[in-house]
């Protein structure tokens, strides 16, 4: 069921992605073309105090043109830990720490087209850090009552793939009861 390429073209290489096309053969030795996004994997974190609130932030997304409601989240730099960038993310996003971070997923997050890697994690035992966002970057930090935020994934007010399933673990695992 593999697909041996035969060749690879890079279309675009900017800042967080690349683009390639890959010529591919099939299992039964017919060509195509494969359409392939490269990015670095990333990893978010669903940060949840001892009142059971749960910290976002509102964001622009240019894809989508609109605002969305996310759990803290960003792109794994070169050689960086998927647990470090989601404790980095956390400070920077939402100005917290934690005293412990637990995997809930990885998964991939469109693999059809795209290699990216998204770590989930959970953040407890949290204090308050100094927080700073990249230059290029606006949010808005908001704190929810974690059984607020399942609603809302439940109901389709929470659009954000990785929030969704950050929420919906969180509550197989009891935490927003």
């Amino acid at each position: 069921m593999r697909e041996r390429t035969i060749a690879r073209e890079i279309k675009y290489a900017g800042k967080i992605i690349t683009v390639r096309v890959d010529q591919v053969e099939l299992p039964d030795g017919k060509t195509a073309s494969r359409e392939v996004v490269e990015h670095p994997g990333a990893a978010a974190v669903l940060a949840v105090n001892k009142a059971k609130e749960a910290f976002f932030v509102h964001q622009f997304r240019k894809a989508v043109e609109k605002e969305l409601l996310e759990i803290p989240a960003g792109k794994l730099e070169a050689g960086e830990e998927p647990h470090v960038c989601a404790a980095r993310e956390l400070a920077e996003e939402v100005g917290m720490a934690a005293n412990d971070l637990r995997l809930l997923a990885a998964f991939y997050t469109s693999p059809g087209f795209a290699a990216e890697k998204l770590y989930v994690y959970l953040a407890t035992g949290l204090h308050p850090v100094s927080s700073s966002t990249e230059d290029d970057e606006f949010l808005e930090p908001v704190r929810l009552p974690l059984s607020e935020a399942v609603r809302m994934a439940r109901s389709g007010e929470i659009e954000d793939a990785k929030t969704l399933i950050a929420l919906l673990l969180a509550a197989d695992l009891g935490l927003a009861t």
